[in-house]
């Protein structure tokens, strides 16, 4: 069926499972019904106590599958981990990690600023709005929220301290900015959220993700312009202006990243894989060739990061594949789902439920972690209310781009404000107004959903 969880991680039930669930059910409710508390409670608890994401899922899945199924099914716990990475469309994620750590070990962040000093010009709060329009751009390379947050905070941090902005001012705001690497393509989230969606396309997503990544940043600027202004933050900046044309040539590599990447998939030149690899290779052109800022030893460095980084990835990914086709087969999902609907036969009212939940799991979670754990419970929910899986990826995807910069956890926020050196609690009183602000933008595009469905819709891609 489509939509199905299950189907999307791994090879579905397939014959085998059917009658392993098939016997669960002969054994008697109420086992099934323990064996379903203890694959959420154990992942829970082992969450709660530190364990690794990924431990947790594969723990809470196996204990799940022993429980309710039967010796059969737990034959199958390796073909099924296997089978949630066994698929040609993931290839882009690795591919996409190598490419964001290319550009930002290129020194590409540090031309954009140049660049984009060239075209805000020197006003009040023109720094910090400098690094709003990085970090959109940098996050058209990375795709990580994380990743996007480090790589300009290293670069602008100093210049806005020594213009006179707070560290805890600038932290919150890069942190709030780069979240919206979660919407702008390539998101690495929003390629995991299109393979757990069976036939969904992705690059009706990534278009669907553009408007509304901008629109976040757009809400950003604005209090941080006002705030800036109140507090005559930005006083120390410089007078003079970076020359425009000598700026852009200089940056002009790194902004034909997003063009080469977009216009790639736009064109049909190239599928979102592909993409990947030329991103790959026009990355390592850039910093080896143009900019020559890369040696041999930095090439190793970037390439073993990356590997590293994607190899914990594809682990978490492999495992939440066993957790979501013990929690489908069992019929765990289904059951919370149908706990929810019950709540309310309001889809408003569901729907901010959910966002609720999202922006609790956005606060201690990465992006991909979420989808991995919530789509699989969240799917026949979008299914009861006949909702557009574009548009609720992209919802989905705002309120964990505000969780990412959410006290008390804030992966963003931790990463900006441990290279700022203040501490976490310092940025409350800013990260405030930024949250109000993204909320808005939120509003309207759940009031309004063509703001995402448009572009994809004039491109012709298939909304579902």
């Amino acid at each position: 069926m489509r939509g199905d969880p299950a189907a999307g991680f791994g090879p579905g039930l397939g014959d085998a499972a059917a009658r392993s669930a098939e016997r669960a059910s002969e054994r008697g409710g109420a086992i099934v019904i323990l064996a379903n508390l203890m694959l959420l409670l154990v992942f829970v608890c082992l969450m709660l106590i530190g364990t690794p994401i990924a431990v947790a899922l594969g723990l809470g899945g196996a204990v799940g599958v022993y429980l309710g199924l039967d010796m059969t099914a737990m034959g199958m716990i390796g073909p099924n981990t296997y089978a949630a990475v066994a698929k040609y469309p993931l290839i882009a994620i690795p591919l996409f990690i190598l490419t964001g750590a290319v550009f930002e070990r290129s020194g590409v962040a540090a031309r954009l600023v140049e660049f984009a000093q060239a075209m805000v010009g020197p006003r009040r709060g023109g720094l910090a709005l400098v690094a709003i329009l990085v970090c959109m751009i940098m996050g058209g390379m990375s795709g990580s929220g994380p990743a996007d947050a480090a790589a300009v905070a290293t670069v602008m941090l100093p210049s806005m301290v020594k213009a006179g902005y707070p560290r805890s001012f600038t932290s919150s705001v890069i942190a709030a900015s780069a979240s919206t690497a979660i919407l702008i393509p390539p998101s690495i989230a929003m390629i995991v959220y299109s393979v757990i969606i069976p036939g969904l396309d992705l690059r009706a997503l990534f278009a669907a993700g553009l408007f509304p990544g901008l629109l976040l940043g757009a809400s950003v600027a604005i209090p941080t312009i006002l705030l800036s202004r109140k507090h005559g933050f930005g006083a120390n900046e410089a007078p003079e202006r970076p020359p425009f044309w000598a700026s852009f040539r200089r940056a002009l590599p790194g902004l034909m990243a997003p063009v080469i990447i977009l216009g790639g998939l736009r064109s049909g030149l190239f599928t979102p894989t592909e993409t990947a690899v030329v991103a790959v290779f026009y990355g390592f052109f850039v910093g080896v060739v143009l900019y020559r800022t890369m040696g041999w030893r930095d090439i190793y460095n970037v390439l073993a990061e990356s590997a590293r980084i994607s190899g914990v990835l594809m682990l978490i990914l492999s495992l939440a594949g066993l957790f979501a086709w013990a929690g489908s087969t069992m019929g765990a999902f289904s059951a919370t789902a149908e706990l929810l609907l019950s709540v309310s036969d309001n889809q408003w009212v569901v729907l901010v439920l959910i966002m609720i939940v999202m922006l609790f799991a956005g606060m201690v979670l990465d992006g991909v972690s979420i989808y991995l754990i919530t789509l699989p419970l969240l799917v026949p929910i979008v299914q009861a209310f006949g909702w557009s899986y574009v548009w609720f990826g992209v919802v989905m995807a705002i309120n964990i781009a505000m969780g990412q910069f959410t006290p008390p956890v804030a992966v963003n926020l931790m990463v900006t404000a441990k290279i700022a050196g203040v501490p976490l609690e310092s940025t409350f009183r800013w990260v405030g107004w930024l949250l109000l602000a993204m909320a808005v933008a939120l509003a309207l595009i759940l009031i309004f959903p063509e703001i995402a469905l448009w572009l994809p819709r004039w491109l012709g891609y298939r909304i579902t």
